[in-house]
């Protein structure tokens, strides 16, 4: 085991719970860590001990951002610290918090970020970070050289959740350190997107529409087979830039990574950026009407057709059932 200290970058989803990814990397980092401890930069730390020590944290270090926009002190705070406590590695999720932190970590420490990873693994005394590039075309590991600690930000759902059993992590109030003018940052507001159903990222059934829908007005019906099916709704990069949907609903190398029961891809020809996103799901169904289409290569279950002929009837079948 190349690494003795692992610390992760803890961030919450609702009061008391941490958010999925953050469980993703406790788990991981425990695989991977004789020594697991988490940073949290937020309000209650009290309240995320226990369920950040059942995912494999000993020790959270906690520091109260109060309405401060957290990079700028979460990155000086957790700068000071590495620098104590010296971890051999801080790994990040792929979040807006989690990428701002990471980025200004790095530069107080003078340390590179490998980004955008989705696996790990350690070689002896070398620490890979596994990512793709080009479009998603092409899987590479990158390797950590020179001192630590190393830097890492990883995707959504590269590792899978498993509780360790571990009781309430310790809680060790943090101070706050001079961020200069960047730490006055203040939020004024949050905007809470609507939100029916399960989240995409979480949801066990996701269906997606692509340009095979032929127009906005069509999405609707990725919006019902998704009702019915008890899951959410997604989209590939193509109708998000084209304006049909909103940017929340994209799946995808440059939106969200999904790994659910069933992924259902309606209209959706396969581009490598999208499958990046979604190839994990224990099952894919496609509806296309190209035979050729790239999306049928990873798919489980593979229906040639109009998706305005298919997904009615679908729609019709589950309906009758209910």
């Amino acid at each position: 085991m190349a690494l003795t200290k692992v610390w992760v970058f803890a961030e919450v989803d609702t009061p008391g719970k941490p958010t999925s990814m953050t469980a993703e990397l406790l788990t991981k980092a425990r695989q991977m860590a004789g020594t697991v401890e988490a940073f949290y930069a937020g309000a209650d730390a009290e309240g995320m001990a226990g369920p950040l020590g059942e995912y494999g944290a000993t020790t959270v270090y906690a520091l109260d951002t109060g309405d401060c926009l957290i990079g700028a002190p979460a990155a000086a705070a957790l700068a000071e610290l590495v620098g104590e406590h010296q971890p051999d590695m801080v790994i990040f999720g792929a979040s807006y918090d989690g990428r701002d932190v990471c980025g200004r970590l790095s530069a107080r420490l003078d340390r590179p970020v490998l980004s955008n990873g989705m696996t790990w693994e350690a070689d002896g005394d070398t620490v890979k970070v596994g990512t793709a590039i080009f479009g998603g075309n092409t899987l590479v590991d990158a390797a950590f050289k020179g001192d630590g600690p190393h830097l890492a930000i990883f995707r959504p759902k590269s590792f899978t959740a498993e509780p360790g059993g571990g009781g309430p992590a310790q809680v060790v109030p943090v101070k706050a350190v001079d961020a200069g003018h960047a730490g006055e940052v203040k939020i004024t507001a949050v905007h809470e997107a609507e939100q029916e159903g399960p989240k995409l990222e979480e949801a066990a059934v996701v269906v997606s529409g692509g340009r095979g829908l032929g127009g906005a007005e069509n999405y609707k019906l990725v919006e019902e087979l998704a009702k019915l099916l008890k899951g959410a709704a997604g989209a590939s990069r193509a109708i998000v830039d084209a304006g049909w949907v909103p940017y929340s609903h994209q799946v995808g190398q440059t939106g969200k990574t999904v790994k659910p029961k069933v992924y259902i891809a309606c209209g959706i020809s396969g581009a490598t950026q999208h499958m990046v996103g979604m190839k994990g799901s224990d099952n894919i169904v496609a509806i296309n009407k190209d035979p050729e289409a790239a999306i049928f290569n990873i798919a489980d279950l593979g229906i040639v057709g109009d998706v305005h002929k298919v997904m009615p009837k679908l729609i019709e079948a589950l309906k009758a059932r209910s």
